[in-house]
């Protein structure tokens, strides 16, 4: 799967008020061009009176990640309430694999 997927789904299952969809690869030992890390910033109404793991399950379920070649995702959930209060948001972290 790759980002233009990703945000395709995203788009049709969440119809979000805000979605970035980063490839991070490259920070990781998948190395460049691969499809593999992504990050995900999503802002929805369908968080509203979800906690964080309950989120970022309905996201999982969105992309069916166990099939799609996806290792790893950084998922940033937010109500849109919860994004206009947001300053920023946090960085991913470097993967313990990257420049193996």
């Amino acid at each position: 799967m790759n980002q233009q997927q990703i945000e395709a789904i995203l788009h049709a299952e969440f119809a979000p008020h805000f979605l970035s969809v980063e490839n991070e690869s490259h920070l990781h030992s998948s190395g460049k061009g691969a499809d593999s890390h992504f990050r995900i910033v999503l802002v929805s109404d369908a968080f509203d009176g979800k906690r964080a793991v309950a989120r970022h399950q309905l996201v999982y379920q969105a992309l069916n990640q166990g099939n799609n070649g996806v290792h790893a995702l950084a998922l940033h959930t937010f109500t849109a309430q919860e994004w206009a209060e947001r300053d920023e948001v946090i960085a991913s972290p470097r993967c313990a694999g990257h420049g193996k």
